[in-house]
């Protein structure tokens, strides 16, 4: 591995990956079976529902956090990582964005001795 990758970092690249694989195994199943994604979304009762909005508020909280963070650290195209949620999954892509987050805060903490 690189230099600037920490043990926590890869807990969240692996988190990322999780959140890959994982959100895309339930696409794919979604698109074979040919069912209608957003309505089952809000459809398929209250219970899916309401994980339905706790996800998407947790997903707009983290958006923002993502954006100011990055610029906080100096990093760039944090705007991208939101854009890509929207065709790969926020479990992906927020982890993933912790793991390059951690791996800049070495960085930096690594420039500074």
């Amino acid at each position: 591995m690189t230099r600037h990758w920490s043990p926590l970092a890869l807990v969240y690249l692996g988190l990322a990956i999780t959140g890959l694989v994982g959100t895309w195994w339930f696409n794919a199943l979604a698109i074979i079976q040919l069912r209608d994604f957003i309505g089952d979304l809000t459809s398929s009762g209250p219970a899916v529902s309401s994980i339905t909005v706790d996800l998407l508020v947790v997903a707009v909280a983290g958006s923002a956090f993502l954006i100011v963070e990055a610029r906080r650290l100096g990093m760039r195209f944090g705007w991208l990582y939101v854009a890509a949620s929207g065709i790969t999954a926020f479990a992906f892509t927020f982890p993933l964005f912790l793991a390059m987050r951690q791996r800049r805060m070495n960085q930096l903490a690594a420039a500074s001795e």
